[in-house]
């Protein structure tokens, strides 16, 4: 019995211990977070075209930057064409004095759909289709434009030839009717006349009675400017152009209408008559192939002509320069002379040519299409365009991209470095410099790298400095300072050179 009630006394303690356990407090549920600040909307980004330096085609891309905003007195436009000008080739190789430096967007003329008026500005509405002037920055999807540079489009023209009218025909116009002073009877030679400005330049001499033009392009773009209005067609790369004009008219010619420089400037104020003018705006002479050539650009400046104002008085002649990314504090004049273009649009007496349209991506070979003197009238860009890839069977294009062809020097001393004796590799090297440069074969080897003990004869990249650039061989600037007599101008001695001149805007 002790043992049984000892038992139930533990028992009935164990249980009274099970209940006295103090039960454990529910959690307290977690307190709600507070809800994340709203993310601030993205700024908006449009595509735009970028020169990112001076050099080749590479060195423009499409990137995406911040959308311009209309601020007070602007307007913004969305871009639906924009005109592609040989100026811009001189801006990409650094021949061109009006840029700012890279990184730049390039583009000064555009046409397309207004989405948004700025502050204090009337005459214009939204969704009206219009054409923009800028000094710069027209390659991109979405502009801001101040409203006077903002001309409405003709209901019959299209964007296309709203991008392709302002530089070429107000240049035009500027030329032929401001200094030229066109009248009826008189004769014009129009350089370049299946580009751009020399397309313009034709109709708008058109518009003057019994005007008679001289204009030159390759043999195979003569039907066209002939139906364009040209009435004597001249193939400069297989006849001296003087030479035709002075068949035709002994006399010469009453205006010249030259964008070349150089030797062709000489040549132009020779064929004048008296009382004729010379109208100079610009320097395709200079421009040679994807790159800035220093050697081409120095014999362009070489036969330069220089001219007193005496001889000018003897002869009765007369020397005019223009470019329209000067007349920035000219508005007004500006405007009343497009408003005059239009009107002759509008009148059905000039319609501009498009050459072709490329999409944003393809800026490299629209300026290629231009630089190979492939177009005839007006090259585009488009934002909305998709790149085009060529057709089946059809040959590709070449590549602006693609890797450039070993130079001379580049190749022969790979050949050289062939050579197993490290003293031949080095008689070898002399040889080849003095073979490109005319010099001694003994002379000082004056490239820095090469003089290294550390640097390995195999690295011809490593040799061709020293050679590469023109510029710093004293043959080279003997070279240049020897093309052209002092008293003789150049007679088309280079027709191949000649070409990029002649057909490049």
């Amino acid at each position: 019995m002790a043992e049984g009630g000892d038992a139930a006394t533990v028992a009935h303690e164990a249980g009274n211990a099970v209940q006295e356990t103090p039960k454990a407090e529910p959690e307290k549920a977690a307190a709600p977070a507070e809800p994340a600040p709203p993310a601030e909307p993205a700024e908006p980004t449009v595509r735009t075209i970028v020169l990112t330096g001076h050099g080749g085609y590479d060195k423009l891309s499409v990137q995406q930057k911040p959308q311009p905003k209309a601020g007070k007195g602007e307007v913004l436009v969305r871009v639906k064409a924009a005109g592609l000008n040989f100026s811009e080739l001189m801006v990409r190789q650094g021949l061109h004095d009006r840029m700012t430096k890279p990184p730049v967007v390039l583009g000064m003329e555009a046409a397309g759909v207004i989405e948004e008026l700025g502050e204090d500005v009337s005459g214009l509405e939204v969704g009206q289709n219009v054409i923009c002037l800028a000094q710069t920055g027209m390659w991109r999807e979405i502009v801001a434009v101040p409203a006077t540079n903002v001309f409405i489009m003709p209901e019959e023209m299209s964007y296309e030839e709203g991008a392709a009218i302002p530089l070429s025909y107000l240049t035009a116009y500027f030329m032929l009717f401001d200094f030229g002073n066109l009248r009826p009877g008189k004769s014009l030679l129009v350089h370049i006349a299946a580009g751009g400005v020399g397309w313009a330049a034709t109709q708008l001499a058109k518009t003057v009675d019994n005007v008679t033009i001289f204009g030159t392009a390759s043999a195979s773009k003569h039907d066209a400017i002939k139906e364009n209005g040209v009435d004597h067609p001249i193939d400069y790369r297989t006849r001296d152009y003087a030479e035709e004009i002075k068949n035709i008219s002994p006399k010469g010619v009453d205006v010249v209408l030259d964008p070349l420089g150089g030797a062709d400037t000489s040549k132009g104020l020779q064929l004048l008559r008296p009382m004729g003018k010379i109208v100079t705006y610009g320097s395709a002479n200079m421009v040679k192939g994807e790159n800035r050539n220093l050697m081409k650009m120095a014999k362009t400046l070489w036969q330069s002509t220089s001219v007193s104002p005496v001889s000018l008085v003897k002869t009765n002649k007369a020397i005019a320069g223009f470019q329209l990314a000067h007349l920035t504090g000219e508005i007004e004049l500006v405007r009343s002379a497009f408003q005059d273009i239009l009107n002759m649009y509008k009148d059905g007496k000039i319609k501009p040519r498009i050459d072709s349209v490329w999409a944003f991506e393809q800026v490299a070979e629209a300026m290629q299409q231009m630089n190979e003197r492939r177009n005839i009238g007006k090259v585009i860009l488009s934002p909305e365009k998709e790149p085009t890839k060529p057709a089946e069977g059809d040959a590709a294009p070449t590549s602006p991209l693609k890797k450039k062809k070993p130079s001379l020097f580049r190749r022969l001393s790979k050949r050289a470095s062939r050579s197993k004796d490290e003293g031949e590799k080095k008689d070898e090297v002399k040889k080849l410099r003095a073979r490109l440069s005319g010099g001694d074969p003994n002379i000082e080897d004056t490239d820095k790298e090469e003089k290294k003990d550390e640097a390995p004869a195999e690295e011809p990249e490593k040799i061709e400095v020293a050679v590469e650039n023109p510029a710093e061989t004293d043959d080279a600037k003997a070279a240049a300072a020897d093309v052209v007599p002092d008293d003789k101008p150049v007679e088309n001695e280079e027709k191949a050179d000649g070409d990029a001149s002649q057909e490049a805007n």
